[in-house]
């Protein structure tokens, strides 16, 4: 039986997150920020934001879950396009838009992310449980499309077009809007799953 948590807790938890993520956001480098600094931000003791998450890397890792919670739920049980009744091709586009979409949308925070888990104390990269999920998701779509023997290789071909350094470059260093962004991403997509010859 799950443990309920407790209203207080709970409050922590929200308190803590929202504070996070404002600062993860806000500051040039959301690896400078400090957990004194989400604490105080929070009003909370150092000691709840250690024991809750951990390190900055946790608490990171948490704030962006928590962002991404509501995407992640209409992948897996919710309607089209996004949803598992959604036809392959459609799917695999919509899903590969939303991704960028949230990554336009949190740049700051996924930026920190994917350098944390890019140090060589850590995993990698492709190891880490996003990363699987949608390579394992697209995987299973790319089947119907093009066969097993081609599904993992495109899987990855297409998770390079979400990469948050590109998608940071285009827009900081280019100039591109995020709309210039997913539809040049969106076009790319589409011609790598090609025509659809249903």
């Amino acid at each position: 039986m799950a443990v309920r948590e407790r209203a207080d807790a709970a409050r922590n938890r929200r308190t803590i997150l929202d504070a996070a993520g404002i600062l993860f956001a806000t500051t040039s480098d959301p690896l400078a920020v400090t957990m004194d600094d989400v604490a105080a931000a929070a009003g909370v003791g150092k000691g709840t934001v250690f024991r809750r998450y951990g390190d900055r890397a946790g608490l990171l890792r948490a704030v962006f879950e928590t962002r991404m919670a509501a995407l992640t739920e209409a992948i897996a049980t919710g309607p089209p396009p996004l949803g598992p009744a959604t036809p392959a091709r459609e799917r695999i586009a919509a899903v590969h838009d939303a991704i960028v979409e949230a990554k336009l949308n949190n740049r700051q925070i996924t930026l920190a992310l994917e350098r944390i888990e890019r140090r060589p104390s850590r995993s990698s990269f492709f190891d880490t449980p996003n990363y699987k999920s949608a390579h394992t998701l697209f995987c299973e779509l790319l089947v119907d499309i093009m066969g097993p023997e081609r599904a993992s290789w495109t899987a990855h071909a297409l998770l390079s077009l979400a990469r948050i350094d590109l998608i940071d470059h285009m827009v900081s260093a280019e100039g591109w809007t995020d709309l210039q962004v997913r539809h040049q991403v969106g076009n790319l997509v589409e011609q790598i799953l090609g025509p659809d010859t249903c």
